[in-house]
């Protein structure tokens, strides 16, 4: 016959694996939670030493050491930012976002707040693609450089951020233009007209506004729409009269008869902010 188990050795065994497993885990709990115990403004220095000696990215490692063992001291915060700026500096651009979007949530409006939307800026702004490939770290920059602008305009960064805000839309009009004419090419007109709608309504101080109105106009003359492509026409010529875009854009009306006209109704007219009161005539 089969012996009987001796449940009270089983039972034992079970609690003594139980506390050696419990053990175990606070032995490892406690090893991730050690924190550093020097004194707050001492991590700073060393962080701020490795800075200058150019180890960036220990710097940043330090800078994240001194939050962790001392959120509320007066250093902490000020670390963050700096960790974020280490982290830039070191070409770790994942990281400096996280850095700086963390303070950005914890610290707005305080002092070193438009620094950490400048190293988020940087950040993306360094990796912008050509116009034929993905504008996503475009569009990122150019959120945050019109933060800078619009909240903290006083600030050196806010000061230097025009150009850049010039070089992100001027990229952003450029790929709506490419895949405009893309769909131009295919003959989807009406997917092309978005893609210079966004060109003509949000890009308006670029060099390609131009193209794009002319672009405009002959998506509308190919689908019968005369009404918008007179309206295009005629938005092209007030603003850049000298345009061979505009010179190119009125012949294509005048061969089938057309001139210039503004429609009230048009979103061009809407999207625009300075457009002709009456009809115009060639250009000169």
């Amino acid at each position: 016959m089969p012996k009987t188990p001796n449940w009270a050795a089983i039972v034992l065994w079970c609690a003594m694996s139980g506390s050696l497993l419990a053990l175990a885990g606070c032995a490892s709990s406690a090893d991730t939670s050690i924190l550093n115990s020097d004194p707050p403004e001492k991590m700073y220095a060393d962080a701020d030493t490795l800075m200058n000696k150019g180890k960036f990215e220990d710097a940043a490692r330090k800078f994240e050491d001194l939050d962790r063992s001392h959120p509320y001291s007066p250093e902490a915060r000020r670390a963050i930012v700096l960790a974020a700026y280490a982290y830039y500096k070191a070409g770790k651009a994942p990281e400096a976002i996280a850095s700086a979007e963390r303070y950005t949530v914890m610290h707005p409006g305080t002092k070193d707040a438009p620094l950490a939307h400048h190293i988020i800026a940087s950040s993306y702004f360094d990796d912008i693609k050509t116009s034929n490939r993905d504008q996503t770290a475009t569009r990122k920059a150019l959120e945050q450089l019109k933060i800078l602008k619009s909240r903290y305009p006083d600030s050196t960064y806010a000061r230097d951020a025009d150009n850049r805000i010039r070089i992100c839309e001027d990229t952003l009009a450029a790929s709506e233009m490419e895949v405009g004419r893309y769909y131009m090419k295919d003959k989807n007109y009406v997917a092309a007209i978005n893609r210079f709608k966004t060109v003509v309504s949000e890009y308006q101080t670029t060099a390609h506004v131009e193209e794009a109105l002319m672009r405009v106009t002959e998506c509308y003359m190919a689908l019968g729409v005369t009404n918008e492509a007179q309206t295009a026409v005629a938005v092209l010529g007030h603003n850049f009269p000298q345009s061979k875009w505009y010179k190119d854009a009125y012949a294509l009306l005048k061969s089938d008869g057309l001139a210039p006209q503004v429609s009230s109704d048009s979103w061009i007219t809407k999207a625009w902010k300075s457009v002709p009161k009456l009809s115009l005539g060639g250009p000169g």
